[in-house]
């Protein structure tokens, strides 16, 4: 198949909080997922130093901070962040709640940028 559409309003939430997306569209060279978590929560403090998978955060909604190695990273819809495998890492939703894409893979893992994009 040359593509897969699938939208997340299709797709179950699991444990409440997480839309595997890289499932639904089944992707082999990145993970993506959604997260969703309601007003106040935070999520699970982490990182990805046993794996060595780097991520992205793009901000879709709402607000509240990223903890990154004891820092407090303001997040609003618009921001991209990135953060390297060793960081630990948490989200914690502000008083709207907090949605965000996850894009995550370990460098060297095949994507090789081109041209001057």
């Amino acid at each position: 198949m040359a593509y897969r559409a699938v939208h997340v309003d299709d797709v179950e939430a699991q444990r409440g909080v997480i839309k595997f997306m890289r499932r639904e569209l089944g992707t082999e060279a990145f993970g993506i997922n959604q997260f969703d978590l309601p007003p106040g929560a935070e999520g699970l403090e982490h990182s990805h130093e046993d794996s060595g998978q780097e991520e992205v955060y793009v901000i879709l909604a709402g607000s509240g901070v990223m903890r990154v190695d004891g820092d407090e990273v303001p997040l609003r819809p618009g921001l991209y962040l990135t953060v390297s495998a060793d960081a630990t890492r948490q989200p914690v939703a502000g008083p709207d709640g907090l949605s965000w894409v996850c894009v995550g893979a370990v460098p060297g893992g095949g994507y090789e940028p081109r041209g001057p994009f």
